[in-house]
């Protein structure tokens, strides 16, 4: 399963051995914060999936991981069965337009992409988990008794 690793400028995908191997990449997949422009929770992350392996693995409703391409652009995607799954849209990403992983902590994520985290990478699993900082309330005037 990926581990999702994030700090204040990027937020990493690190992949296992296993699906480094399936992948057909070598390395982890990094975005910058700035280029995620959406994040979608999915129970069925198959219907996000468009175009080819290339290069990637496929095996119908079982598993497809590593590069997708389309008419779109390329995607990246690691997927596993019908499990619950994120989907982050990316705008000026290098390599990818879409990334579609299959994880139960597709919420965490979402928390812990609207927080502010700080300079070293953390799982987002722990971000989320964090005591949000309280902000401090503004004193209301009241009015004058006389």
């Amino acid at each position: 399963m990926v581990t999702l690793m994030l700090d204040q400028t990027q937020l990493e995908v690190v992949l296992s051995v296993t699906e480094h191997a399936l992948s057909l990449r070598k390395q982890n997949v990094t975005m910058e914060r700035s280029q995620i422009v959406k994040v979608q929770l999915t129970d069925d992350a198959w219907t996000w999936l468009r175009g080819v392996p290339d290069p990637g693995v496929f095996v119908p409703s079982a598993f497809a991981m590593g590069t997708w391409k389309s008419a779109g652009g390329k995607d990246f995607a690691i997927i596993r069965r019908r499990r619950p799954s994120v989907v982050i849209d990316l705008e000026g990403h290098d390599e990818f337009q879409r990334v579609i992983v299959t994880t139960r902590h597709g919420l965490a994520l979402v928390k812990a992409l609207r927080m502010d985290t700080g300079e070293e990478f953390a799982d987002v699993v722990d971000i989320a988990a964090a005591p949000a900082k309280k902000k401090p309330r503004s004193a209301k005037p009241r009015p004058a008794t006389v």
